[in-house]
C-alpha cells in the first residue's frame, strides 16, 4: 500500500505550486488558442503523471492505473451523454424539425435577450436538474446556435447560465455525494445550499443579459429577468427547505421558472426588440456565424408539436432515468463492477484530510442502462423512428456523429483522467490544505476551494467528494459550522463549472466551433472568478455577521 504525501518537498508553498502545475498549464495552453484542446489535455495529463510519480512519490504503475480509471469514467457517463445529445440534435436538424422548433421559440418572443432567459437559463436548468454532466450546455448551446446566435455567444452564455442549478443537478447528485464524503445529513446539506444559491439564482439572469448585451439593454428587460430569477430562486429555496428535498430542487425550480416566464411574456414584452445575436464585447466568432435558413411558410401547430416531440421524449426519459426507483431497476439489470487491480484499496488517504488513514476505493462500475446517456440514446432512437428515419440511416448518422465529436471525447476523457489522478496522488489535498491555512478568512477561501475543485474536475459532485471531508475537518478545527462550509464547497463550485475544460469542450462541440476553446475560456473566466468571489463573500457573512448567521442550518 502507498500512503499519500501532502508536502513531498518539505515546503508547503512549493508543494502547492507543483500540485497546481498540471491544471494551470492546461488552462494556459487552452487560453493561448495556439494548441488544440485535445492535445493540450493529453500534454497536461502527461505532466500530471510525471508530477505524481516523481514529485508526490506515487508508484508509476498506480499512477497509470488511475489514469486508466479516469479515462473510463470520462467517457462513461460524460462523453456518453455528449455523444448521444449531439446525435439527437443532428437528427432533428437533418429532418428540419429543429428549424421548426427554433421558429416556435421565436414566436414566444423575437427578443434575443428573452430567448436567452428562456433557453440558456430556464430550459438549461431543467436539463441540469434532470441529468447534469454536460447535458444542459450541449442542448442549449446547440439551440442558441441554431437560432442564429454567434458561436461565442451560444457557447459562453450557455456556460454562464448553467451555474445556479448545478449544486442540485442530476436530481441532487452533488448533495448526495457531499453527504457521503462528509458523513453529514443530506437533507441539512441541501437546505443549507438552498439558503446560499437562491440569491445568485436571482443575480445570474441579470448577469447573463449584461454579459450579452450590456447594462442599458439589461435595464430594458429587468421585469422579465426579475420574474425569471425570483421564480427560480424562491422555488429552489422552497423545495430544499420547506419540502426538504435536495433531489428535485433544480428540476422543480426550472419547471416553475418556465411556466412563470411563459405566462409573464403573454402580458409583457419590452418596448424595443433586441435582434443582435453577437456579444456586445468583441466577438470574432460573429464573422463565422451561420445565418439560419429561411423557414418558408409558418409551421402549423401540429408541425410545432412534432418538432418538440423528440425533446419532450428526452425530458420525460431523463426524468424517469433520474428517479430512485428507475435507477435501482436499471442498475439491477446490468451492473458489472471492475476493481482496478493494483490501485483499489492500495492508496491511503492520510490525516488531516481524513480522521484516520483510509484506503481509497478504485472501482469502475459499468451501470450502462442507468447512465443518463443511455436514456438520451433511447430517446434519440425513438425520435428518429418517429421522424421517419430508416434503421440503416440511424446507424450511419450515429457513426457520422462519432466522427464529429471524436476529439471532444478524447478531451473529456483526458480531463477526467487528470482529475482522477490528482485525487489518487493526493495533489488535490495539497491544494486544499493551502486553502485551509487561511484561518479567519477560511469561509471565503473554502468557498473558492469548491470553485477550484469543479474547475479541475469538471463536476460539482467530484469536487464535493474530493474536498467534502477536508471542509468538515477544517471547519470543526476553526470553530465554524461544518454544514455551512460543506455546503459552501458545493455552492462555490457551481461558479467553476463555466471554466472547467470539459464544459468548454462540450460548449465548443455543441456550437460546432471547434478549435476555439481558448476564446470561450477567455470570455467566461472573469465572470467565473467574480461570481465565485461574491459567493465567498456571502458565505463569509453567513459565518460571522448577524443576521446572516441565523441562516445557518443547525
Amino acid at each position: 500500500m502507498w500512503s499519500q504525501i501532502y508536502n513531498p518537498f518539505g515546503n508547503a508553498a512549493f508543494s502547492t505550486i507543483v500540485a497546481a502545475v498540471p491544471a494551470v498549464f492546461l488552462l494556459l495552453m487552452i487560453a493561448s488558442g495556439k494548441i488544440k484542446v485535445h492535445i493540450a489535455a493529453v500534454v497536461a495529463l502527461t505532466v500530471a503523471v510525471l508530477i505524481a510519480w516523481l514529485g508526490f512519490t506515487m508508484p508509476l504503475g498506480m499512477a497509470l492505473r488511475a489514469v486508466g480509471l479516469g479515462l473510463l469514467t470520462g467517457f462513461f457517463p460524460i462523453g456518453w451523454i455528449i455523444l448521444n445529445v449531439i446525435f439527437l440534435y443532428r437528427l432533428t436538424v437533418e429532418k428540419g424539425w429543429f428549424a421548426i422548433m427554433q421558429q416556435s421559440i421565436g414566436d414566444i418572443t423575437p427578443d434575443r435577450r428573452l430567448q436567452l432567459l428562456l433557453i440558456a437559463f430556464a430550459f438549461g436548468a431543467f436539463f441540469e436538474g434532470a441529468s447534469g454532466f454536460g447535458t444542459p450546455v450541449a442542448v442549449t448551446g446547440a439551440i442558441l446556435m441554431g437560432l442564429g446566435f454567434s458561436p461565442l455567444a451560444a457557447a459562453g452564455l450557455s456556460l454562464i447560465a448553467n451555474t445556479a442549478p448545478v449544486a442540485f443537478g442530476a436530481l441532487g447528485t452533488p448533495i448526495v455525494g457531499l453527504a457521503a464524503a462528509t458523513g453529514l445529513d443530506v437533507i441539512k446539506l441541501g437546505a443549507m445550499v438552498g439558503r446560499q444559491l437562491p440569491l445568485f439564482s436571482v443575480i445570474v439572469p441579470f448577469w447573463l443579459i449584461w454579459a450579452f448585451a450590456g447594462f442599458r439593454a439589461t435595464k430594458e428587460i429587468w421585469p422579465a429577468a426579475l420574474v425569471c430569477g425570483i421564480s427560480f430562486g424562491f422555488t429552489q429555496f422552497a423545495i430544499s427547505n420547506i419540502l426538504m428535498s435536495p433531489y428535485l430542487a433544480a428540476i422543480g425550480a426550472a419547471i416553475v421558472c418556465l411556466i412563470c416566464m411563459r405566462g409573464f411574456l403573454y402580458v409583457w414584452q419590452p418596448a424595443t426588440v433586441w435582434t443582435s445575436t453577437a456579444l456586445r464585447v468583441r466577438d470574432d466568432s460573429a464573422a463565422t456565424m451561420r445565418t439560419p435558413k429561411p423557414l418558408g411558410p409558418r409551421a402549423s401547430s401540429g408541425d410545432i408539436a412534432k418538432a418538440w416531440l423528440p425533446w419532450a421524449i428526452l425530458c420525460v426519459l431523463l426524468f424517469l432515468w433520474g428517479t430512485a426507483d428507475m435507477k435501482a431497476f436499471l442498475t439491477g439489470l446490468f451492473t458489472p463492477a471492475f476493481p482496478i487491480e493494483g490501485l483499489h484499496l492500495q492508496v491511503l488517504r492520510m490525516p488531516p484530510i481524513v480522521a484516520m488513514p483510509t484506503p481509497e476505493a478504485a472501482v469502475f462500475t459499468f451501470t450502462f442502462f442507468s447512465y443518463s446517456g443511455t436514456g438520451i440514446l433511447f430517446s434519440a432512437i425513438i425520435g428518429a423512428l418517429l421522424m421517419g428515419f430508416s434503421p440503416k440511416r440511424i446507424v450511419m448518422a450515429y457513426i457520422e456523429t462519432i466522427g464529429v465529436v471524436k476529439y471532444s471525447l478524447i478531451t473529456i476523457s483526458s480531463m477526467l483522467a487528470l482529475g482522477t489522478l490528482t485525487r489518487y496522488a493526493g495533489a488535490d489535498a495539497t491544494l486544499g490544505l493551502a486553502f485551509a491555512a487561511t484561518g479567519v478568512l477560511y469561509p471565503f477561501f473554502g468557498t473558492m476551494l469548491g470553485w477550484l475543485g469543479v474547475a479541475l474536475t469538471g463536476s460539482d459532485t467530484a469536487s464535493n467528494v474530493l474536498f467534502g471531508s477536508l471542509q468538515r475537518i477544517t471547519s470543526e478545527q476553526l470553530g465554524l459550522s461544518p454544514i455551512l462550509m460543506a455546503a459552501a464547497n458545493s455552492s462555490g463550485g457551481v461558479m467553476g463549472k463555466m471554466i472547467d475544460a470539459q464544459s468548454i469542450v462540450v460548449a465548443s462541440t455543441a456550437t460546432q466551433w471547434f478549435g476555439h476553446e481558448g476564446s470561450i475560456l477567455r470570455f467566461v473566466f472573469l465572470h467565473s472568478i467574480v461570481l465565485a468571489s461574491l459567493v465567498g463573500l456571502f458565505i463569509t457573512l453567513q459565518a460571522y455577521v448577524y443576521p446572516f448567521t441565523e441562516m445557518v442550518v443547525k
